[in-house]
């Protein structure tokens, strides 16, 4: 693989920038959100006001911990524009969750916003090592999903070629790669393997495509899966995180010399890790559910979200700004059978360690009778035996997490494959 570091000069001034310097613009761009939102959105000064707690009494970045959280049902109580902080003429573009497992959470964006969000997502395309003027394949989903329109802002702001053909259409996915030869791709990692899957179907060798980095993100993936799709394709792999609640795309990045966790855009999004189940800040190196307050959005401004995603805060690297480990999982995502937390991607590390098996895979929940039963369906490769395979997994999964589950395994091509965002979990109690 290439060395695609970035050069020092190229990086905006704040991203290499001395931690008092950061803290000193946190604590006034803090300031400004609180009061913003304390002003501007009803939900907020009822929330500040029943907590006995106003924007004045920030004096420290640690005051920040005083304040309410603001939850996923929040938004939904608030549908569509009840969140916004300034007049809904103001607001250039609307985005919204797809609203499956509940009412739809709508945010919004200001002309400043979307020039803000367009820079952070830069900053991110940048420190996976693309330069303005390379091109790339994004295979997010475009519409009401800010992954595709997201990742398409950055790349106009850095200045990249864009091929926008969004997801889904496998088999042509493969045939613009090979036709445009894009530096990079854009995509969510289960759907990297569905391209991947379609390299081989198509008789053609990844490793000897144009790519030189994937760009991942939209759902948590291990260390094992980069691994594979660096191998299988010959390129670097890195994670990129953001939700539509704080932004989109472009929260915290992955950078490509390094990739030991991303850097979280410190300058635009305060980050918090609490104990999931007391609420309570937790120092930063402890696991825990990361809380994330916005610092410059002008639509709609987010205070102490509760993202439910698992992990924890780390000193910057290759950056400043502090990185947050990648997503081992999502508390709301978390499966608890017989008194053992299970995570997905335990599961897919534990795949990813048995040969014989492809990288696909879901989990089945039952309850026969009074336990529940887990059942991991999954693939086996090309020649492999899959008796002794799936024998391999069950006593893997066994020494590793402690619980005992049934293994089925199936002929390549069996598990649904995702054109998006992977479901991993098919609950049937």
């Amino acid at each position: 693989m290439k060395d695609l570091t970035p050069a020092k000069d190229t990086l905006d001034p704040i991203e290499i920038a001395s931690r008092d310097e950061i803290a000193a613009l946190q604590l006034d761009r803090l300031k400004w959100s609180l009061n913003h939102a304390y002003q501007n959105v009803p939900h907020y000064k009822a929330a500040f006001d029943a907590a006995g707690i106003h924007p004045d009494d920030l004096t420290a970045l640690s005051d920040l911990s005083k304040f309410p959280f603001t939850t996923k049902q929040d938004l939904r109580a608030n549908y569509p524009f009840g969140m916004f902080a300034v007049p809904r003429t103001d607001v250039k573009r609307i985005h919204a969750s797809s609203g499956t497992t509940g009412q739809p959470t709508v945010v919004g964006y200001t002309e400043n916003d979307l020039k803000n969000w367009g820079n952070v997502v830069a900053r991110s395309l940048r420190a996976a090592g693309l330069q303005p003027g390379d091109l790339l394949h994004n295979a997010y989903g475009y519409g009401l999903f800010t992954g595709g329109l997201g990742i398409h802002l950055g790349a106009d702001a850095l200045g990249l070629t864009t091929i926008p053909i969004s997801g889904g259409m496998t088999p042509r996915q493969v045939r613009l790669i090979e036709d445009f030869k894009p530096k990079g791709i854009t995509v969510t990692p289960s759907y990297a393997l569905s391209v991947l899957d379609e390299f081989n179907e198509q008789g053609l060798d990844p490793r000897a495509s144009s790519l030189e980095v994937g760009i991942f993100g939209a759902e948590p993936w291990t260390n094992a899966m980069r691994t594979e799709i660096e191998q299988a394709f010959d390129m670097h792999a890195v994670d990129i995180y953001g939700l539509s609640e704080v932004i989109g795309p472009g929260v915290s990045m992955e950078c490509v010399e390094t990739k030991d966790g991303l850097h979280i855009w410190e300058d635009h999004f305060f980050p918090e890790i609490i104990d999931p189940n007391t609420g309570q800040p937790v120092e930063d190196g402890e696991m825990g559910e990361l809380v994330f307050t916005s610092l410059t959005k002008e639509a709609f401004p987010i205070i102490r979200y509760r993202t439910r995603d698992l992990t924890r805060l780390l000193p910057g690297t290759a950056r400043s700004m502090r990185r947050m480990e990648k997503v081992t999982g999502r508390s709301d995502d978390m499966i608890i059978l017989r008194g053992v937390n299970v995570f997905p991607t335990q599961i897919e590390e534990c795949l990813m360690a048995t040969p014989g098996l492809a990288p696909h895979f879901q989990i089945e929940l039952t309850k026969p009778d009074r336990m529940d039963q887990m059942r991991v369906l999954c693939e086996a490769t090309n020649g492999g035996d899959s008796t002794d395979a799936a024998r391999a997994l069950a006593s893997r999964i066994k020494q590793t997490i402690g619980i005992s589950v049934k293994v089925d395994v199936s002929d390549p091509g069996s598990i649904e494959r995702s054109q998006g965002k992977a479901v991993r979990i098919v609950d049937k109690r």
